[in-house]
């Protein structure tokens, strides 16, 4: 008998199970009935059962008799099984064999597109990344300067970072301070953290980037984040981890809740809405870089009016300004206000 394939099983469940009970149930059908024979509406359903040994006709010629389906079953199934395990292990023997030539493909100065500089469509950004990760060897560095926002990622990421982990590399990520207050974030770093990985968050606005093995970077583009651009040139890697590493040193560990961290952290969210309002920056674009939604910008907005006693902006700005407050933690601290405010 030759392989069945989708069609025989989709015929085979949709008519030919009911057909084989009616033949057990009446022990036969009759040669004759009109739903059996060449064009009736069963014969597809019966010439099925016939080659897989299901049905055959009496001794007499007169009737359609069920047949043992144990002994048809290891006729049809075996031979999948056979088939099946036969294609696992080429599928892994080709995978083996390729996975050498993506190695030495991916190591290669002008690899990607034939050259140290490629752009990558948005549809092809996360299966590029995905395979890049993959073969990690050493470390993965990511800047994300936005929280994990959607929860349908969330099971695909963490999959994806833990099983990295588990081979022995290192996960080093960077977030915005805004990033503690989601929950899908929190999820995330709970499971990366277990297996070993490391996460911090920072005050400072930053572009999202990704770094593998200190070999090639992912950063996007100047005209649109709809487009990636792959780095591979030694030198602006290099430049990129230095950058990585700057803001790594003045990052806070993400699960450190100790009181001294997050005055710290608050602190570092203070300065930098202080920042925003001198460089006149507006609002959408302030909450943007403070990794916040415009809404949460105004509430901090709203609380340094009520802490340089301002009933408008324009007071805020007026009393920022006569303070001389630059928006550094460290000078504003010690900076007294004029003597006509104390």
């Amino acid at each position: 008998m030759e392989t069945i394939g989708p069609e025989d099983r989709a015929l085979f469940e949709s008519a030919g199970t009911a057909l084989f009970e009616e033949l057990v149930a009446a022990g036969g059908l009759p040669t004759t009935d009109r739903r059996l024979v060449e064009g009736g509406e069963l014969a597809p359903a019966l010439e099925l059962l016939r080659d897989l040994g299901l049905a055959r006709q009496s001794a007499d010629g007169v009737r359609w008799e069920a047949q043992d389906p144990g002994a048809a079953q290891s006729r049809v199934v075996s031979p999948l099984g056979q088939e099946g395990a036969r294609l696992l292990s080429e599928s892994s023997q080709w995978a083996t064999a390729f996975g050498t030539l993506t190695h030495a493909w991916r190591r290669a100065p002008g690899a990607v597109g034939g050259g140290p500089f490629t752009y990558l469509p948005l549809e092809e950004i996360d299966p590029f990344i995905a395979g890049l990760v993959a073969d990690c060897e050493e470390e993965v560095l990511t800047a994300q300067p936005q929280a994990i926002r959607d929860t349908r990622d969330l099971p695909h990421v963490v999959l994806r970072d833990t099983a990295l982990l588990e081979r022995g590399a290192r996960i080093r990520t960077l977030y915005q301070h805004s990033a503690r207050r989601n929950s899908t974030t929190r999820q995330y770093v709970a499971a990366v953290t277990e297996r070993g990985g490391e996460v911090r968050t920072l005050d400072e606005f930053f572009n999202r980037m990704i770094v593998v093995d200190r070999r090639t970077a992912i950063i996007p583009s100047k005209e649109t984040h709809r487009v990636a651009l792959v780095v591979r040139e030694p030198s602006v890697v290099a430049y990129l981890v230095d950058v990585f590493e700057r803001s790594w040193e003045r990052g806070r560990p993400f699960t450190s809740s100790e009181a001294p961290v997050m005055k710290d952290i608050a602190s570092e969210q203070r300065s930098m809405t202080l920042r925003m309002l001198i460089e006149g920056h507006s609002d959408p674009v302030s909450a943007k870089r403070l990794g916040v939604s415009p809404r949460t910008y105004a509430g901090y907005i709203a609380d340094l009016k009520e802490e340089f006693e301002a009933e408008t902006r324009f007071q805020l700005g007026y009393t920022i300004g006569r303070r001389g407050i630059t928006g550094q933690d460290d000078e504003d601290a010690e900076r007294p206000a004029p003597a006509s405010e104390v």
